[in-house]
This record gives structure tokens, C-alpha cells and sequence, in this order.
């Protein structure tokens, strides 16, 4: 087998690892970035909710205490 043609296949194999790890880490990246994201909008929700208080809570705020 010709030595350029052997030197062609292993270079596209690497290639194909290496295109293989950066879609992991892509993947991986982006699975974190949603998370972060699910994270700061459950709390967010979680803060902003007043629909398990009584009548008149949160309605009037005292500033001048």
C-alpha cells in the first residue's frame, strides 16, 4: 500500500477524534449553560411567586423604618 495513502486514512481518522471530542464538549458545555439557566429561572420564579401568601401581603411597603 502506498505510504501517502496510509498517511490520508490516519489523518482522517484523527480527525474524526477529534471532531468526536469537541462534540462532547460542546455537549457538555451546553447541558451546564441550561442548567445555570433552569437554575436562575426556578429560583427566580420561586421569589417572584406570591400566590401561596394571604390577602394584603406584599401589598404595602414601609420605607421610612
Amino acid at each position: 500500500m502506498d505510504m501517502s495513502l496510509v498517511a490520508a486514512i490516519m489523518a482522517q481518522q484523527q480527525g474524526a477524534i477529534q471532531q468526536q471530542v469537541a462534540t462532547a464538549t460542546l455537549k457538555s458545555n451546553l447541558d451546564s449553560q441550561k442548567s445555570a439557566v433552569q437554575t436562575l429561572l426556578g429560583a427566580a420564579q420561586q421569589t417572584l411567586s406570591l400566590a401561596n401568601v394571604g390577602t394584603g401581603v406584599g401589598g404595602n411597603l414601609n420605607i421610612a423604618a
